[in-house]
């Protein structure tokens, strides 16, 4: 599994946000003991926004066809589809599997109408590449959540894993300068 964080993510426009290189380390500390995930700075080398259809094409130029690439997304995130850079392109450059969130209603009604010939089935092959609806017991938690909680000064060490909170901790991230200047 390759997790890609974004360099410029194009959606980001407020808030205090950690360097794109405390992000690949955040992710990288992440996984780390995961033998069979990897890390890969592809969107860090680019200059502009980040975009999905970007990293897809590379990985195209690779050697990777569409139909053997699987994007997780969430499906709080799959919602906002039809916004993003290359769509309807970017559908056919990957099969999307849309994760549920907690608290978050996982059928075809998420999907746009003109995408729902597209939902398949975990196990059903098709031509082309489709979009699987997965519903998975997820952690209640979000990247706003925790955010959220740092500025707040309330623990995260139980929504991240020990390397990661100590990251963070270490290096004053997501927070202020106001929250910083009133610490003691």
């Amino acid at each position: 599994m390759l997790f890609v964080p974004a360099s410029h993510p194009p959606h980001r426009t407020h808030g205090p946000t950690a360097s794109v290189f405390h992000r690949f380390a955040l992710v990288s500390l992440a996984v780390d003991a995961q033998a069979h995930f990897r890390v890969s700075d592809a969107e860090l080398r680019r200059s502009g926004p980040s975009y999905t259809l970007d990293t897809l094409q590379e990985l195209h130029a690779v050697g990777w066809p569409a139909g053997q690439i699987f994007f997780i997304i969430g499906a709080d995130a799959f919602a906002d589809i039809v916004s993003w850079h290359g769509y309807p392109s970017i559908l056919d450059a990957c099969h999307f599997v849309v994760i549920s969130r907690t608290g978050t209603r996982l059928d075809t009604s998420l999907v746009p109408p003109e995408l729902r010939g597209r939902v398949r089935q975990p196990n059903e092959n098709g031509p082309g590449t489709g979009i699987c609806l997965v519903h998975a017991e997820t952690a209640p938690v979000s990247s706003s959540e925790i955010r959220a909680r740092i500025a707040a000064n309330q623990p995260i060490d139980q929504l991240v894993p020990p390397a990661v909170a100590h990251h963070i901790r270490r290096h004053h991230l997501y927070r202020t300068d106001s929250d910083l200047h009133g610490q003691n």
